[in-house]
C-alpha cells in the first residue's frame, strides 16, 4: 500500500484537545482567512485559503495586518477559494435577494495573486468548476436557501478533486459547520459525513489523536 500524505485541513472553529501536535506533524496545513485557528490548532501553515470577494476580501488586503500575520508569513502558497466569474453571475440575483449584501461579489483576487507574486508564494484560484460540483452535491442533503456554500466546503472538494495523491489521508479540524447564516451549515455536515463515511475524509477527533500518540 502506497504511504501518501496527511494533509490537514483546519477550519477557525474549536479543536479538541491535543490537537496541535498532530496537525503540526502534518505534511500539509491549509488555513482560511486570518488563521484563528493557530495556537489551540497549532502553528505551521502551508496554505491560506482566502474567502477573496466581498468585505472579508477587502479587510484582508487593507490596513496590512493579514499580510504580516505570523501564519500568513509562513505559508508558501495563497489559495483564492471564490472564482471572480462564478461570483459575478450572482450579483443580478442577489440584488433582487440579499439587497444587503450588494459588496458579496465584488472581486480581489488581482490584490491577492499581487501579494503572492511580491512575496514568492504560489498562487492558486479555486475554479468555478468546483464550486458548481459542490452545489450539485449539496442538494443530495436539503441544503434549502442559501447565498453560497463556506469556503471551507470549497476548499475540501479542492482538495479532494485536484490535490490528493493515491494514499494521502486528509483530516479536517475545527470544522464546527456553523457561522453566517447565508451558508448552508446543516447540509455542509453531512456533505462532509457522507465523504466520511466513504472513506475519503477523516475528522481530527480524540480517537485519531489517541492512533497518533500511539504511532498508529
Amino acid at each position: 500500500m502506497t504511504v501518501g500524505r496527511t494533509i490537514m485541513i483546519v477550519g477557525n472553529g474549536p479543536v479538541p484537545e491535543g490537537a496541535a501536535t498532530v496537525i503540526d506533524a502534518a505534511d500539509l496545513v491549509i488555513r482560511f482567512n486570518d488563521c484563528r485557528s493557530c495556537g489551540a490548532g497549532g502553528w505551521k501553515t502551508d496554505i491560506v485559503a482566502v474567502c477573496n470577494t466581498g468585505r472579508p476580501a477587502l479587510a484582508m488586503l487593507g490596513g496590512g495586518q493579514w499580510k504580516t500575520n505570523a501564519a500568513v508569513r509562513q505559508a508558501s502558497q495563497i489559495w483564492c477559494v471564490r472564482d471572480a466569474g462564478k461570483f459575478e453571475t450572482l450579483r443580478p440575483r442577489l440584488a433582487v435577494t440579499h439587497p444587503d449584501l450588494d459588496d458579496l461579489c465584488d472581486d480581489y483576487t488581482d490584490g491577492f495573486r499581487a501579494f503572492a507574486k511580491a512575496t514568492g508564494r504560489a498562487f492558486h484560484a479555486v475554479p468555478a468548476s468546483t464550486h458548481e460540483s459542490v452545489e450539485a452535491g449539496l442538494q443530495r442533503f436539503d441544503a434549502g436557501a442559501y447565498v453560497v456554500p463556506s469556503s471551507g466546503l470549497i476548499a475540501i472538494a479542492d482538495v479532494l478533486a485536484h490535490w490528493r495523491r493515491p494514499g494521502d489521508r486528509v483530516v479536517l479540524a475545527g470544522f464546527g459547520h456553523a457561522g453566517w447564516e447565508w451558508h448552508p451549515f446543516a447540509a455542509e455536515r453531512r456533505y462532509v459525513d457522507d465523504l466520511i463515511s466513504k472513506g475519503r475524509l477523516s475528522r481530527l477527533d480524540q480517537n485519531f489523536i489517541s492512533a497518533f500518540a500511539q504511532g498508529a
